[in-house]
């Protein structure tokens, strides 16, 4: 059951309040992917290696890269990205000079990576990277990012804020009602979070600076990601369902069963990708009628944690969380 959160009496209470945290809703244990099981057989398409334990990946257009993000789990482990070229090839691994907990990307060439204090910035072309720090935020665990149309950078925080930056890194804006921002996606300039405690989505207006829908959703949310039809994708790990969401105004406008707890995600021109992992599966849905109909599945490599979509070729890739490298499946969306 879908619950609309009255916003303004819980805002309102929030900023008289001295302890915020104390009026935000209560949390559950975060949701996460299933501990995927023994991949049965062989994957579909190519698996090429990727060094380490993926936690997240995309697709840049600009120069027809995946760029995989692994590693940067604490502060004694440096984050590495992974540049692969046409066919998933390993074309380069660029060290970081620090751990990492998200990516984003531009589409245009550029990676950005939430870090302690700030992010990281990768050239994908390149391999140059620079960090980059939040004016007045050295201390802050920075644990989600995004980039609005507009091109400003959104940053959500361990201690439950989003910061909207504006010029020269500065903070241009930043609310605080989460107990903890675990994903960031962005529809335009309207950012749209998730926080697996409060199991909710929740978006941001373009200034940045208040609430303007909340929705819990699920009994476990996980993940979630933007598509080109303007809609939200999310995946509710522990409710087995596939939930799709409207973000002017924010409405769920359709939910599916997708058992064997689901959790990456990939949203295309032509299908939604969701990837099981308590199966070592990827299915791709059509959404264009108003009720998912699956169109195609695919066995994956072990732990298909994250999905990647290059909308040019039609390729999938499927991304391992444990260490099974890239799955590379050429014109996925066509039925084999």
């Amino acid at each position: 059951m879908v619950l609309v959160w009255l916003l303004v009496g819980s805002i309102a209470a929030a900023g008289c309040s001295s302890h915020p945290a104390a009026t935000l809703p209560p949390t559950i244990a975060p949701a996460g992917p299933a501990a995927s099981p023994p991949v049965a057989g062989p994957p579909a398409g190519v698996v090429h290696p990727l060094p380490g334990r993926a936690r997240a990946a995309l697709f840049d257009a600009a120069t027809s890269s995946l760029v995989a993000f692994s590693g940067g789990a604490d502060a004694h482990s440096p984050a590495t990205v992974t540049v692969f070229g046409g066919g998933g090839v390993a074309q380069r691994t660029i060290a970081l000079p620090g751990p990492a907990t998200a990516l984003a990307g531009d589409n245009r060439g550029a990676a950005y990576l939430a870090t302690r204090g700030g992010y990281f910035q990768v050239d994908v072309a390149a391999g140059r990277t620079s960090r980059v720090g939040v004016d007045g935020q050295d201390g802050t665990e920075f644990t989600a990012i995004a980039r609005r149309a507009d091109g400003r950078l959104v940053l959500g925080s361990a201690d439950g804020a989003v910061y909207t930056l504006g010029p020269a890194s500065s903070v241009a804006a930043r609310v605080k009602i989460f107990s903890r921002v675990d994903a960031l996606a962005t529809q335009g300039n309207t950012a749209v979070v998730l926080d697996r405690g409060q199991t909710s989505v929740t978006t941001i207006d373009a200034d940045g600076a208040r609430p303007r829908h909340a929705l819990a959703a699920g009994e476990g949310v996980t993940t979630l990601a933007a598509d080109p039809a303007g809609r939200v994708l999310v995946a509710d790990t522990r409710g087995g369902e596939l939930l799709v969401f409207s973000v002017d105004p924010l409405m769920m406008r359709q939910r599916y069963p997708v058992r064997e707890a689901p959790y990456g995600l990939a949203g295309t021109r032509t299908l939604t990708w969701v990837s099981e992992t308590a199966a070592n599966l990827v299915v791709g849905y059509d959404l264009a009628t108003g009720i998912p109909l699956e169109k195609v599945r695919y066995p994956t490599v072990r732990q298909p944690d994250s999905l990647a979509f290059d909308e040019a070729s039609g390729t999938l890739y499927v991304v391992s969380g444990d260490g099974d490298g890239v799955q590379v499946i050429d014109h996925a969306a066509v039925p084999r």
